[in-house]
């Protein structure tokens, strides 16, 4: 049986598939419901470090993501999904930009003085998102 190349070892392309259009590995994503909560249980579990700060959310690194998962059950209010559900491709772009320009994040911070009360609110992208990169570590 053929070794399966590590997730790194891949050259993939802006749209995360390999060169032979087939292969595609999954990440994890940060999705809308971070904007405005900003919790950072997640980023403190990271074996990699791949999370990024915004003004008012974290991405993940799509190509430094190395799917095991343990960021996901630490988010206190699931934002953080596989790439594999439906319909995050919207979310893949987004934490794959924004992790090109923001500062890394290794460390967790206190989140939002305000952040509870963001939690279960719809529509925070359109009406919240910031480009602006956050402080990092």
């Amino acid at each position: 049986m053929p070794k399966v190349p590590e997730p790194g070892g891949l050259n993939l392309g802006p749209s995360g598939r390999h060169a032979l259009g087939q292969v595609r590995l999954m990440t994890y994503v940060v999705t809308e419901v971070c904007i405005k909560c900003k919790y950072m249980d997640c980023v403190e579990v990271c074996p990699v470090d791949c999370f990024y700060e915004g003004e008012n959310m974290l991405v993940i690194h799509p190509d430094e993501c190395i799917d095991c998962g343990v960021c996901e059950p630490e988010c206190p209010v699931d934002a953080i999904k596989p790439d594999t559900e439906p319909s995050l491709d919207r979310w893949l772009d987004i934490n794959r930009q924004y992790s090109d320009s923001w500062p890394n994040i290794t460390t967790k911070k206190p989140a939002p003085p305000d952040a509870d009360a963001f939690v279960n609110e719809p529509g925070k992208f359109d009406k919240y998102f910031s480009a602006n990169p956050g402080e990092g570590d």
